[in-house]
């Protein structure tokens, strides 16, 4: 079998690629903190995320554990279709479900859901498994709550970066509780799905300190619940994977739909032309066509989930 990768990209228009192409030639390549003191450095400098209009409902979750904050978005102008489970992206050591706030609020209004954006506890202070545990907690007070709470039983699920990675490891954990069936999708932006550096990509950012912050601890890295990409992948729900042909982390989204597909799930992979990691958050035609696409994705999915 042959097969260009030109035959995977998103059908976007010349324009807009020519306009990404610009973009990032004019832009600087940045690098997460890699030191202890610059990642407390970077997230003393960060400045509030703008406020959403209306605001979230702050609420927290009570588990046996401890407590999970959430945000708490619902459309203003009726009841919701279904509920969206976000996971913020950040390396697992950086940013905040409030980060997303403005970008929730948008969703929420402009596809009639409810969002709740998930504030897991972040590396270093809080190494795996911490994170994962509060966002499977979160995923499974929506399977008991969403419908006395939001009207609706009708579930998705999904984030970016280290997000991405986060969701696909609560729809394992749920799918072993027998749980996942409750989730009509996954929308999967970009995730860093290997952790061991053992896969081309893991390779290229083996020496990240937010590897060392978040598993640094763990001697076997390929456990699933770290990097899904070597968990056992059936029974998974339908799954959309965005990510650009430029991220450092494009062959191992490769790999995760080509294992996501060969388990027998349903897998749309939709790759962006002259794109980088995280592109969705760059201020780009490219990037609104794709947030659009995903938007869209996760409205057939909840309305397909209600037949």
């Amino acid at each position: 079998m042959r097969f260009a990768l030109d035959a995977l990209f998103a059908d976007v228009p010349a324009e807009q690629i020519d306009e990404a192409r610009d973009f990032y030639r004019s832009r600087t390549a940045g690098r997460g903190p890699g030191t202890p003191e610059e990642l407390k450095e970077v997230r003393a400098k960060r400045s509030d995320p703008p406020a959403a209009d209306p605001p979230p409902i702050e609420e927290t979750i009570e588990t046996a554990e401890g407590s999970v904050p959430v945000r708490i978005f619902t459309p203003v102008d009726g009841p919701p279709r279904g509920v969206y489970l976000d996971i913020h992206g950040g390396g697992f050591y950086m940013d905040s479900a409030a980060r997303g706030d403005g970008r929730n609020r948008a969703l929420a209004d402009a596809s009639h859901l409810a969002v709740v954006s998930v504030d897991y506890r972040l590396a270093p202070e809080h190494p795996w498994p911490a994170a994962p545990d509060d966002c499977e907690a979160a995923a499974l007070w929506l399977v008991e709550e969403a419908d006395a709470r939001f009207g609706t039983s009708r579930l998705a699920i999904g984030g970016s970066s280290a997000g991405a990675t986060l969701a696909l490891a609560t729809l394992l954990r749920l799918r072993d509780r027998g749980a996942v069936v409750r989730f009509s999708g996954a929308a999967l932006q970009f995730g860093t799905y290997d952790l061991s550096a053992r896969t081309p990509a893991g390779r290229r950012i083996a020496d990240e300190y937010f590897i060392q912050a978040y598993v640094g601890h763990v001697e076997d890295r390929t456990v699933p619940d770290i990097s899904p990409l070597y968990g056992v992948l059936r029974g998974l729900p339908p799954t959309l994977m965005v990510v650009g042909s430029a991220d450092v982390l494009l062959e191992d989204n490769l790999a995760l739909a080509g294992r996501l597909s060969a388990a027998g799930n349903d897998v749309e992979l939709r790759v962006y032309p002259d794109s980088p990691h995280g592109f969705t958050a760059h201020p780009t035609t490219m990037a609104r066509t794709a947030l659009s696409g995903v938007e869209s994705w996760l409205r057939d999915r909840i309305t397909r989930s209600s037949n």
